[in-house]
């Protein structure tokens, strides 16, 4: 157990929110940092407002703190570097290395053995040309760092699309992957104690929308006992390569029941946050009791459960009053302006049936 009892957030959106939500109950007081003065975290703990590149920030920012975590895998690995000298930070700086760049990351998932999709890496445009003619079409193709919820992305399907998407994307280092016509995605979260102790949650399975995450489910769909055990092993394994400490999480495609491994996040995750009133421990609590060197607790879930994203406006008063007449049903609001595309709330669904799912869904924006 930590003596001071104060926990460093990098970041300070609705993930580092929802782990001083989790944390505070049990007697940690929490600081972030962050770009923005409206992060929406600096309602729950003491904000810093600075880059994360910013030394005299982080130097304000780690002073009084025990350890220090991060809501988001794009933190700068020098921020961390540079704080790991005078503190404890966990996840350590290994893990976020490990998942900035994407290339890194399937060559890390192909040396541990975890299935994923074929892929190349490209610098100019002969190179592009020839792994698009290598991996075939369609295909996706991705900036190595810096991209999500859509975002630094497209597919060729034919060769009509190849100089728009160069023009799109090219003179970054950008990655070649094999598109896969996946029957649904899942994803597994997993935390790892201090201790090195590891626990999981069931298999998640998650919709996308416009390549921002829509709902999530559990039970999973076909995600039986052997399917679970593989996600957990692979899951495992990454951690344990990466000496990760707190909650970490793999994306998966399912193709005829098998998985085949997408992307990894060292952090907290969206498709984990029916964990909240669904799980007997939250993704946002083990995180916490992770990095505090506390004993996990369990992830076993409560009940069949959902979770919806609200995106881009916040639905009319009418609506959320619906929602909460629903038993099983719990929003929670992010405190963002509303914007296109943004992450501004979800909804999660306890125990509800299919009927409930769809309404929910109805009342839920994703613009």
């Amino acid at each position: 157990m930590m003596h001071s009892r104060t926990i460093g957030v990098l970041g300070g959106g609705q993930l580092g929110r929802m782990i001083a939500l989790a944390g505070i109950p049990l007697g940690f007081r929490f600081r972030f940092l962050d770009p923005s003065p409206e992060a929406p975290a600096g309602d729950v703990g003491d904000l810093i407002v600075g880059s994360f590149d910013d030394i005299g920030a982080l130097e304000k920012f780690a002073s009084g703190v025990d350890v220090v975590t991060y809501e988001f895998e794009n933190v700068p690995v020098m921020a961390v570097e540079c704080l790991a000298s005078r503190l404890a930070v966990r996840p350590e700086a290994t893990s976020l290395a490990g998942t900035q760049d994407r290339f890194v990351e399937k060559s890390t998932f192909d040396a541990l053995g975890v299935p994923t999709t074929r892929y190349a890496a490209v610098h100019s445009r002969p190179e592009f040309d020839a792994a698009i003619e290598r991996i075939g079409m369609p295909c996706v193709v991705k900036t190595r760092r810096n991209g999500y919820d859509g975002k630094g992305q497209g597919v060729i399907r034919s060769m009509a699309d190849v100089d728009r998407v160069w023009n799109e994307l090219g003179g970054r280092e950008l990655l070649v992957e094999e598109f896969i016509r996946f029957d649904r995605e899942v994803s597994i979260i997993g935390v790892r104690g201090a201790d090195g102790a590891c626990a999981f949650y069931p298999l998640a399975e998650n919709v996308h929308e416009r390549g921002i995450l829509r709902c999530s489910r559990i039970p999973a769909a076909g995600a039986d006992a052997p399917m679970q055990q593989h996600a957990e092993r692979h899951a495992r394994a990454l951690m344990e390569k990466f000496g990760h400490i707190g909650v970490f999480t793999i994306e998966f495609f399912v193709k005829d029941a098998r998985l085949v491994a997408n992307e990894m996040a060292p952090r907290v995750h969206n498709s984990g946050h029916w964990t909240i009133e669904g799980a007997v421990t939250s993704q946002f609590e083990n995180h916490v009791r992770a990095i505090a060197g506390l004993p996990l607790g369990s992830c076993e879930a409560i009940s069949a459960s959902a979770m919806v994203n609200i995106v881009g406006e916040w639905p009319g008063d009418a609506a959320i009053a619906e929602m909460l007449a629903m038993p099983g049903v719990h929003v929670h609001n992010y405190a963002k302006s509303p914007r296109a595309g943004r992450k501004i709330g979800h909804v999660t669904l306890v125990g509800c049936g299919e009927r409930e799912m769809v309404r929910v869904l109805e009342l839920c924006p994703h613009v």
